[in-house]
């Protein structure tokens, strides 16, 4: 008897904290997912070319960290007469793709899913206790942005700050947690700087200016959302090929659509 996407998509979720019921982001974006397993592509964001290049692969079954319609529930109502929503449900259907979002429950298992592949992608120990806390080598703020460049295969970074001031503790936050998440990290006497997702700009580095001005020197490395957490969900397809034998799993990176001009 064959495996259904559903199947495979409950096995994921028994490897984590879910519960039924819960309310989750983590649902079935779109396609059928009673039809038979062929193989599995994993994405930060299911672009239209990540669409096609899935549907290239031979898989049927796209896995999303991010929304694919333009909005955190995916909520559709509001695009029903546009033109770009139109076309990419329909190149979806075009492929038979199903697309399941895997955010909540990715982050929620332990350790963070996410946080060991981009730990892994830049070769950094966390603290045991906390993932988004790292001991470094003692490294001036702007060569750790340079770091930060060549281990994630980004062509810039942002950065706020003193470049020379030399960072021994850093925080790592991936994605778009917030300002106060950063800054409660920020402010901690034994953290010289913090790498992270995106922000809003208002928030974080206005944080780090004000604190340089007062000679609370610390630092700041924006990496962009993408890049802070695309290893992540290429460390899930390692997971998935562990423990799903005989199901192809491929990891196709999303990008970032946004370039400096």
């Amino acid at each position: 008897m064959s495996t259904s996407i559903q199947q495979v998509i409950d096995a994921i979720l028994a490897a984590t904290p879910y519960q039924p019921g819960v309310d989750t982001v983590d649902t079935v974006k779109i396609g059928d997912a009673t039809q038979p397993i062929r193989g599995i592509a994993t994405t930060f964001l299911a672009t239209c070319e990540v669409i096609e290049q899935a549907a290239a692969s031979g898989a049927n079954l796209l896995i999303t960290h991010e929304p694919t319609f333009y909005n955190h529930r995916d909520d559709t109502d509001w695009l029903a007469h546009d033109p770009v929503y139109a076309a990419k449900r329909a190149l979806i259907e075009q492929h038979e793709l199903v697309i399941w979002r895997f955010h909540d429950f990715w982050h929620a298992r332990q350790p963070d899913g996410i946080y060991v592949g981009v730990l892994r992608a830049l070769g950094w120990q966390a603290d045991a206790d906390a993932p988004h806390i790292c001991t470094l080598p003692p490294t001036a703020l702007a060569d750790l942005a340079a770091q930060l460049k060549q281990q994630l295969g980004v062509p810039m970074v942002r950065m706020a700050g003193d470049p020379a001031l030399l960072c021994r503790r850093s925080g790592l936050l991936v994605g778009a947690i917030g300002g106060r998440v950063h800054i409660s990290v920020l402010g901690r006497d034994d953290i010289d700087a913090l790498v992270c997702g995106e922000i809003a700009e208002w928030e974080t580095c206005e944080y780090v200016r004000d604190a340089e001005r007062l000679g609370l020197k610390k630092g700041l490395i924006v990496i962009g959302h993408q890049p802070s957490e695309e290893a992540g969900m290429a460390y899930l397809a390692e997971w998935l090929r562990e423990r799903l034998p005989g199901v192809p799993a491929v990891h196709i990176p999303a990008g970032n659509p946004l370039a400096f001009a």
